[in-house]
């Protein structure tokens, strides 16, 4: 559709008369008049008929070609005529352009409340800034309004805990887990307040929840007829929680295990010579001695190559003066533990040293030709250790509780050939172990196959053979079995309602901490 004048393109379907445009450097300013019929009085709605006069307002609009915009309106002020009215005047407002007392029109106002959804309030002004559109951080956040609670509550409602100051102060989320969105923000954790919600919001039939008691107690009171399904996950975390606890308590029978099997003299070990990784300081290295010795050859002094590198002359004179193999050396060291790179070698020292060999330096050198990496001075502190007669034995190698827990709640087919062999040995050394590794297994089969109503066996052979931890879980799970069988039954689950608590800190980071609750609930709310 073609357009008549400039009038279509700045005020497309306002009633304004176009009067003049002034066009600047960085500024581009409109004045237009309002010429549409008369308006009624806000007060007692008669159809202003006499102008009492007129005068100009001045609101920021949205930038033109990278140039603030500025719209002068001049509006009329008419006489309100009906004598029981106690309005005497009253101004004229241009549907589309302008509001009662705002300070710009209509148009920016949507991009400015897009603007504090997503940024809040110092970051969407600096924003703002740029996009050549003037205006404060107050603002913006005033322009935050939450919307309206549904009246009724979503048939699947999820619930789950956020902290607004870790380990002191919590609020409530509640999410639609059919649609994944945030329903409504609740200022505390506790049963009172979730319990009042569900009564002015009825409608739940599905709550999915955590193993909170006093989100229990809620919905028992409030809405008793709907069904509470346990979360999936914190039904994983709480038994691999007793797994790595049943590991810990057995872990003198995978010490006594392994010392019957490894020799009181440990044989020397005779590793492959390692390979350096590729990572970014080895690179780095490598590319700084090479520029270095370049332009050494061409002649360059120490300072012209520190001032050409961006380097200090004390490093430019090191890379002078060192080999290569040294500095790389050096750098596969940074950042890892030096005393970690000399355990591997620990029974081949101790069994050199017994033998006679007490030279540092030599053994250091033996070691580096079966691949160490380390550093002579942790040679020297180790045999220094040797003879004092207080170096720490050379313990087993024993898989730590927290890494047996990882291999038993695993799937197996993510497991590489060598974990499987020692979670194999692992059960072998530990009955007490394997079973508490048959038991998560089979947990997490009915689990992934959806089947709940073996839960109960499941609970009831638990609770006959298996280690206390296990079987204290077990017991937990026959206190919640309703809500645990429709977790391991349903086809919901709190997933959402988790990714929902983490969109809140990272919102919490975007303000620091310090949102006040109302402004929090508004952005959570609003933000899609």
């Amino acid at each position: 559709m073609a357009l008549d004048s400039i009038e279509d393109v700045l005020f497309p379907g306002v009633d304004v008369e176009l009067e003049r445009v002034t066009a600047g450097s960085d500024l581009v300013l409109v004045e237009a008049a309002a010429c549409g019929p008369a308006v009624r009085c806000p007060d007692c709605g008669i159809r202003g008929r006499r102008v009492h006069s007129t005068y100009w307002r001045t609101m920021a609009e949205r930038p033109l070609a990278g140039r603030k915009l500025l719209i002068r309106l001049r509006v009329r002020r008419y006489f309100c005529d009906r004598v029981r009215c106690g309005r005497r005047t009253f101004v004229e407002q241009v549907r589309g352009l302008s509001e009662r007392h705002l300070r710009s029109s209509s148009g920016p106002k949507e991009w400015l409340r897009a603007v504090a959804v997503e940024l809040g309030g110092r970051a969407g002004e600096r924003l703002c800034r740029k996009l050549s559109v003037g205006v404060g951080r107050t603002r913006l956040l005033g322009l935050l309004v939450a919307p309206d609670v549904p009246e009724r509550a979503p048939r699947v409602l999820g619930v789950d805990e956020f902290a607004f100051r870790r380990g002191r102060t919590y609020g409530t989320l509640l999410v639609d887990v059919e649609t994944g969105r945030v329903v409504d923000v609740l200022p505390d954790r506790t049963s009172e307040t979730f319990a009042a919600w569900l009564r002015e919001h009825p409608g739940a039939e599905i709550v999915c929840r955590d193993r909170a008691s006093a989100y229990t107690r809620a919905i028992k009171e409030a809405a008793p007829d709907a069904i509470e399904v346990a979360d999936r996950w914190h039904l994983l975390q709480n038994l691999s929680a007793a797994v790595e606890k049943t590991c810990h308590q057995h872990r003198a029978c995978l010490r006594k295990h392994v010392e019957q099997e490894v020799p009181p003299e440990p044989p020397a070990i005779d590793l492959p010579v390692l390979q350096l990784p590729r990572t970014p300081i080895v690179e780095r290295t490598r590319d700084r001695y090479a520029d270095v010795h370049r332009l050494l050859e061409q002649k360059w002094t120490i300072s012209a190559i520190a001032r050409h590198l961006g380097l200090d002359r004390k490093t430019v004179r090191r890379f002078k003066t060192t080999s290569l193999d040294e500095l790389l050396s050096s750098a596969r060291e940074f950042g890892s533990s030096r005393q970690g790179l000399i355990d591997p070698f620990k029974p081949y020292l101790n069994s050199r040293f017994t033998a006679g060999c007490t030279s540092a330096q030599q053994l250091f050198r033996e070691i580096s030709q079966r691949g160490y990496r380390g550093s002579v001075q942790v040679v020297r502190r180790h045999v220094a250790y040797l003879r004092e007669g207080t170096a720490e034995p050379v313990r087993a190698d024993i898989p730590s509780p927290r890494r047996i827990t990882s291999w038993i709640m695993r799937p197996t087919g993510t497991l590489t050939e060598r974990e499987q062999d020692r979670l194999l040995d692992v059960r072998i050394a530990c009955p007490d172990i394997a079973r508490a590794y048959d038991l998560a297994r089979c947990f997490h089969d009915l689990m992934t196959n959806c089947l709940g109503t073996l839960l109960h066996d499941w609970i009831r052979q638990a609770e006959e053979d298996a280690p206390a931890p296990v079987r204290s879980f077990a017991g937990f799970l026959r206190q919640d079995l309703a809500a645990v069988t429709a977790g391991l039954t349903l086809e919901w689950s709190s997933g959402k309602v988790e990714g929902n608590v983490n969109r809140v800190k990272t919102l919490k980071r975007a303000m620091y901490g310090r949102a006040s609750f109302r402004l929090l609930r508004t952005r959570i709310l609003t933000r899609p």
